[in-house]
């Protein structure tokens, strides 16, 4: 998409999606399947992967707007004012009194690994009609984000506002289940895990060259652009027939940033609203990816989700204290130098 053509502000992202109380347990270990593990205290924090996407987006300078709901109840109100006090615009994000604020139970291991259940809750209530009333705000940004924590009319009725309106739709497939042909033809990005991308494209395809993902990608999915996060290995950026001035190599590899991991609870979605931000600042995949490597690896060195966010200059901070290579290329494209 030709973004020099946009009409829409160059900072403004809208999020469509999940809004969860999140309640987090440490533990020594994750338990086996049976198995009843000592933790330790209760952490009550906000979450759900849209709304992290969208605090993280936010602290990195985008202008966010959110769109989903929370019950009528102790939760609901708790996390609409935190997004509030990021200065997400919460404007259309509906509450309903007659189902609970959406949910996420995270127990947390002394390595930072984590496992991840989550009720639904309001999320599993929002509909097309909802994101209907949203329609002036989705297609006035210039980057959409979507996640898989709501309804696929949901999404589409989102990614068809944003699509019409020449804004760039970004999906999620998390948590994964398969995408909705329809919304596939209105996705500008797509960005996933290793996990996802071998649910998608089958587990034996998932082990062939990038460059055969990259095509099958488009192939199958109509896909051109796609960035694969690997954890502690960085991410890849896969670009189908890229052409023009601003052409992206085929397969780029995002170096990771090295740090000692606390707790990776919402790196993804750290990531996810990085590159939310990037996009919306003009930035390309690759810079967007870059910067985001160094957002989710800060995010990683801290408990909490959106807590563990970083702003420009947390993260400048953190890429200044660091020595080794691949700090460079993530400094050079962090947002506001």
């Amino acid at each position: 998409m030709d973004t020099t053509a946009s009409p829409h502000s160059t900072d403004t992202v809208c999020v469509v999606g999940s809004i969860n109380a999140d309640l987090s347990v440490a533990t020594e270990h994750l338990p086996q399947p049976g198995q009843t593990v000592r933790g330790g205290g209760l952490v009550i924090g906000s979450g759900g992967k849209s709304a992290n996407q969208a605090v993280a987006a936010s602290r990195l300078g985008a202008s966010v707007s959110m769109v989903g709901a929370v019950g009528r109840d102790e939760h609901g109100g708790i996390l609409r004012g935190a997004l509030e006090r990021e200065g997400i615009d919460t404007s259309w994000v509906q509450s309903f009194s007659d189902v609970a604020t959406g949910t996420a139970l995270i127990t947390i291991d002394h390595e930072g690994e984590n496992t991840i259940v989550v009720s639904p809750g309001a999320n599993g209530v929002l509909c097309d009609r909802d994101i209907e009333l949203a329609r002036e705000t989705i297609a006035q940004a210039a980057v959409l984000g979507l996640a898989f924590e709501v309804d696929d009319r949901v999404l589409l009725t989102a990614a068809r506002i944003a699509h019409s309106s020449g804004g760039r739709v970004v999906l999620n497939p998390s948590p994964y289940r398969t995408p909705h042909p329809d919304l596939l033809a209105m996705v500008d990005l797509l960005v996933l895990n290793e996990l996802e991308l071998a649910d998608m494209v089958g587990a034996d395809l998932a082990e062939q060259s990038w460059e055969d993902i990259c095509r099958v990608l488009f192939e199958r999915f109509g896909i051109r652009r796609t960035v694969v996060t690997a954890g502690a290995r960085g991410a890849i950026v896969l670009n189908h027939a890229d052409v023009g001035p601003d052409a992206q190599a085929p397969v780029v590899r995002i170096a990771p940033i090295t740090v000692s991991a606390v707790d990776t609870t919402g790196c993804g979605d750290a990531f996810l609203g990085a590159v939310l931000a990037g996009l919306a600042d003009g930035r390309t995949v690759v810079d967007a990816a870059h910067t985001a490597a160094a957002v989710a690896a800060y995010a990683a060195t801290r408990r909490g989700t959106q807590s563990s966010y970083p702003t420009n200059a947390a993260l400048q901070a953190l890429l200044d204290s660091l020595d080794h290579d691949d700090v460079a290329a993530a400094s050079a494209h962090c947002f506001g130098r």
